[in-house]
């Protein structure tokens, strides 16, 4: 198969995950008794995002998202929610800053098996102005992590 039909069925597979994503978004909605909810908006084009945290000691014992926005910012939040749950803090951390990158072209950070079905937005890098839609969930989280922290 040529290199060229390759990136587009790899393409067309991420696309069609990030619309999955978009369509059946998973924790979306709120949890019992957050320990934090953080709100985000994104000026530029409207999308706005609540992560509700749960902390379980010094991990996220559960989480979710509310909101409304295009598909790049809805399917951030859901394929983040399903990563993260579970996770420590320093292991949040590193994902968030790894994801980051991804979405800034790093093409290593997109190799990076850690960050799971994420990878699929890495496309995101070719359009600047998308990249705060991809990063808005992971901004209310860090804020949330960072409000425990006080």
């Amino acid at each position: 198969m040529p290199p060229s039909d390759r990136s587009a069925q790899i393409g067309a597979l991420y696309q069609e995950l990030i619309l999955d994503h978009y369509r059946r978004p998973r924790n979306k909605g709120e949890i019992a008794n957050p320990d934090a909810s953080v709100v985000m908006k994104n000026p530029l084009c409207g999308d706005e995002i609540t992560v509700h945290v749960r902390y379980d000691g010094d991990a996220i014992g559960d989480l979710s998202f509310s909101g409304r926005g295009c598909s790049i910012s809805q399917a951030s939040a859901s394929m983040m929610t399903q990563l993260v749950k579970g996770k420590s803090v320093a292991e949040i951390e590193a994902l968030s800053a790894r994801f980051r990158s991804m979405v800034m072209g790093d093409a290593q950070a997109a190799d990076d098996a850690a960050l799971g079905s994420l990878r699929a937005l890495s496309g995101v890098a070719r359009f600047p102005a998308r990249v705060k839609c991809a990063l808005l969930a992971w901004n209310a989280l860090e804020t949330a992590l960072a409000k425990r922290a006080e």
